[in-house]
């Protein structure tokens, strides 16, 4: 089966979750022994933070311009199976329009499906979404499930939804040594967002002040330089992706905080999730609707709604936090590795076919 994606990137982790998620499916696909072929255009932003230029399980088009690869485009969906336009694909409008007049079936991937629907109903229009929605597309996936899907046919007049969420990569996200460079008694992984600031406030800033014998420490990129440090909160800016697994690997546990507007519609798990989870890390969550679906709540993971809960969790044994950690890799083995999510994609084409 030959699938042609036109998304936001997949050579560049910085700052956003879509590449590690799209490599994680594309590489699983092409080991089954599909055609993939992921359209990006090729701006500075992500140009100048690239940690991945190709590879051999799929095809990477870097292009400046659309104008400039609507043909090489045009061939490639002629005779493609599927052809997938995603949010925040800088030419979503002209790769649905071309999209749209082949014979592929048609999909849309909202891995941002939270903000779109917020996006709308303040703004009243998304620039990724196409000026006629969603409704000439065979199917809608959306990385976050629950009510959203609904809202998705009723305010963007999808036909067909469907959730398809993240996943892990075992290949590259498993058990490894510790590093010193990583060392903490709590973790978090994330780039900086405004509205998981409270959160991130509540069950981690907070624990950090009341346990100033213990080491926190924050992986991302884009934090403001006001951003409420503490004397025993440390900093790395930008963990790359082949780094993740010593970074959570190196913690005693690892924090998963949701942005708010993912958190209010619920079943949205993060794949920092499940990379996590995969590398055998004890995790700290926030609660979300739905996320018993995806972890077992004080076997497989543990829930903090206030610092209280999150003192709590450091206070157990290491033991304790080790076997919920090993029980968590279990569940993402037979659940929730890219594999898997590669061949509900592909469950769900064959039903459109």
């Amino acid at each position: 089966m030959k699938l042609v994606i036109f998304g936001l990137t997949v050579s560049s982790s910085w700052g956003n979750g879509h590449a590690t998620l799209w490599r994680g499916l594309c590489n699983a696909l092409g080991r089954q022994g599909h055609q993939v072929l992921f359209f990006e255009r090729d701006v500075p932003y992500y140009a100048s933070h690239r940690d991945l230029s190709s590879s051999e399980n799929y095809g990477l088009i870097l292009y400046p311009d659309w104008g400039e690869v609507r043909a090489r485009a045009a061939r490639s969906v002629s005779d493609a199976d599927v052809a997938i336009v995603t949010s925040y694909c800088p030419d979503a409008q002209e790769a649905a329009d071309l999209v749209r007049d082949s014979t592929a079936i048609k999909l849309f991937y909202d891995l941002d499906t939270a903000v779109t629907i917020e996006t709308l109903r303040t703004q009243g229009s998304v620039s990724y979404i196409p000026r006629e929605g969603l409704g000439d597309f065979d199917l809608v996936l959306s990385y976050v499930g629950g009510r959203s899907l609904e809202d998705l046919r009723q305010l963007l007049g999808a036909k067909r939804t469907a959730p398809l969420y993240g996943s892990v990569d075992p290949e590259l996200h498993r058990p490894v040594a510790k590093s010193n460079d990583y060392h903490s008694d709590l973790s978090y992984l994330g780039t900086y967002a405004r509205d998981r600031q409270g959160a991130l406030r509540e069950l981690f800033l907070k624990p950090a002040e009341r346990l100033p014998e213990k080491k926190f420490l924050v992986g991302g990129a884009q934090y403001p330089e006001d951003f409420p440090w503490n004397k025993n909160v440390w900093f790395v800016r930008h963990v790359p992706p082949p780094e993740h697994p010593a970074f959570y690997c190196s913690s005693r546990a690892t924090l998963n905080v949701t942005r708010a507007a993912m958190a209010s519609v619920g079943y949205c798990p993060s794949g920092r999730l499940f990379e996590a989870a995969a590398c055998e890390t004890p995790i700290i969550s926030d609660w979300w609707e739905g996320l018993d679906e995806f972890f077992c709540p004080d076997r497989e993971l543990l829930v903090a709604k206030s610092s209280d809960d999150v003192v709590a969790a450091l206070a157990r044994s290491t033991e304790e936090l080790r076997e919920i950690g090993n029980r968590a890799r279990e569940r993402v083995m037979s659940s929730h590795t890219a594999a898997h999510r590669s061949q509900e994609l592909l469950r769900l084409v064959e039903v459109m076919g």
